[in-house]
């Protein structure tokens, strides 16, 4: 999905104990699309084992950041592509304070079945100038919630009002279910 975006910039958090599947095809893809390609972990041990895991694998290793998720998000601007974990306690920040594209962006979470946060959604997390332009929970792994994102510079009003339709997502089986007001 990074390389058929054309991503120039893909940013993935990775914590120690994690699968490397996920890395492996960011790291294709920004080789592909000749991208920037970033992982952030939290300390020393984890960028130790993430870079033992991704020579193994066999592809070359992205930039990688030993520090806080938001602190690196805040300073890295124009990110095409961002991969967070569900599990992280502070995934929510993140996604807040990262510097998406004036192109849009994709914004990836891991996991999304085993996020703490109950009724969960993207635009509550994101700025007033980005608009979340579809998402979608797809029942693979442990669940993995995408949203495209636009970042118009101002907010987009419906000339009918609120919209007549209520959408719910069953984040276990992945189903939509959609009713009219």
């Amino acid at each position: 999905m990074a390389g058929g975006w054309n991503s120039k910039l893909i940013v993935e958090t990775w914590s120690h104990g994690g699968t490397t599947t996920t890395s492996t095809g960011l790291a294709v893809a920004a080789s592909h699309s000749g991208g920037r390609h970033v992982c952030i972990v939290h300390n020393e041990q984890s960028r130790l084992a993430y870079v033992n895991a991704m020579q193994n694998s066999g592809v070359s290793l992205p930039e990688i950041f030993v520090a806080e998720a938001e602190d690196v998000a805040a300073a890295v601007a124009g990110v095409d592509f961002l991969v967070v974990d569900g599990r992280s306690k502070d995934f929510c920040r993140l996604v807040g304070v990262a510097k998406l594209s004036h192109r849009g962006a994709v914004l990836v979470c891991k996991n999304a079945s085993e996020r703490n946060i109950a009724g969960f959604r993207w635009g509550g997390v994101l700025d007033k100038t980005t608009r979340v332009v579809r998402a979608l929970v797809l029942p693979v792994g442990n669940g993995l919630d995408i949203a495209y994102v636009a970042t118009s510079g101002g907010t987009i009003t419906s000339p009918k009002g609120p919209n007549r339709w209520i959408r719910r997502i069953d984040h276990k089986s992945g189903e939509e279910h959609v009713f009219r007001r």
